[in-house]
């Protein structure tokens, strides 16, 4: 499991590409690990995007 193919997997689930289970194969981690990673880049409540 890389960052990267995770990422990828990430984005695919989001947009409803793929579900989560493929998604996980995709990323090469278990659905636990991807719902977490899921999280952990998820925006927290309130939170504003930045203008860069």
């Amino acid at each position: 499991m890389t960052s990267k193919s995770v990422a990828t997997a990430l984005t695919l689930y989001r947009a409803r590409t793929l579900t989560l289970e493929q998604a996980a194969t995709v990323g090469g981690c278990s659905t636990a690990q991807l719902e977490a990673s899921a999280r952990a880049f998820a925006p927290t409540p309130g939170e504003s995007p930045r203008d860069d």
